[in-house]
């Protein structure tokens, strides 16, 4: 539960663990909507940091709508899905926390591995990976998987972007996301040394050009806006 209470401890546990005088960032991880209309929250949190216990403090949401709304405090990054294909962030989102200087942390950028198109209507997911249980979002936010799009779906939006990019995918999904100005970091998952190399050199490919760019957009709206874009 999100209180003034459980924050303020939360700081003073981990000053301790850490062994630090001061937390360079407190984010608060995807917390339930109402939280975000709560002031005695953000406000506790701004006393942390004029107390000198946090340098800054900001917010992971699963909503635009959130991210929004967690623009009117003194945050200072948002963390966010946005990929290929969660695209309603470029809407509002973006500009106006690019306009405040509100850093934009990227976050599930391969959409649960879809985006690297390895993946196939054969491909098996182990039991405990929420790839198998959570499409439904059964278990959590089902935007947490696949980015919430419908896997079959997914396999066909990718076959499209393979036609632009090549087979392989993930470079040029983490480059895209960097193509925007408003993103500070990506965090892109990773289960093997290969993988992280692999994330970290798509930050030196060339710019995508326009008509890689458009060629995403085109895809999205063709594929994916309708059962994505109101949900998040």
């Amino acid at each position: 539960m999100y209180t003034p209470e459980s924050i303020s401890s939360f700081i003073e546990d981990s000053l301790n663990r850490l062994g630090t005088d001061y937390l360079d960032l407190v984010l608060l991880h995807c917390p339930p909507t109402p939280v975000f209309s709560k002031d005695e929250i953000f406000m506790e949190l701004e006393k942390q940091k004029k107390l000198g216990k946090i340098a800054s403090y900001g917010v992971s949401v699963e909503k635009v709508e959130e991210g929004l709304k967690a623009l009117e405090y003194g945050i200072s990054g948002i963390e966010v899905i946005f990929n290929m294909f969660r695209l309603k962030p470029l809407e509002e989102l973006l500009p106006k926390a690019y306009e405040k200087n509100v850093g934009i942390i990227s976050r599930v950028p391969l959409a649960s591995g879809l985006l690297t198109g390895k993946f196939s209507t054969a491909t098996e997911f182990g039991p405990k990976d929420h790839r198998s249980y959570n499409r439904d979002g059964s278990s959590f936010d089902k935007g947490e998987t696949f980015s919430g799009v419908p896997y079959e779906t997914g396999l066909e939006a990718v076959e499209e972007l393979k036609k632009v990019f090549g087979k392989n995918l993930a470079p040029f999904a983490i480059r895209w996301v960097l193509m925007h100005k408003e993103v500070s970091v990506v965090i892109p998952g990773a289960s093997r040394a290969s993988q992280v190399r692999e994330n970290v050199l798509a930050a030196e490919l060339e710019d995508l050009t326009p008509a890689q760019m458009k060629a995403v957009d085109e895809i999205y709206d063709r594929y994916l806006k309708r059962e994505i874009h109101s949900q998040w």
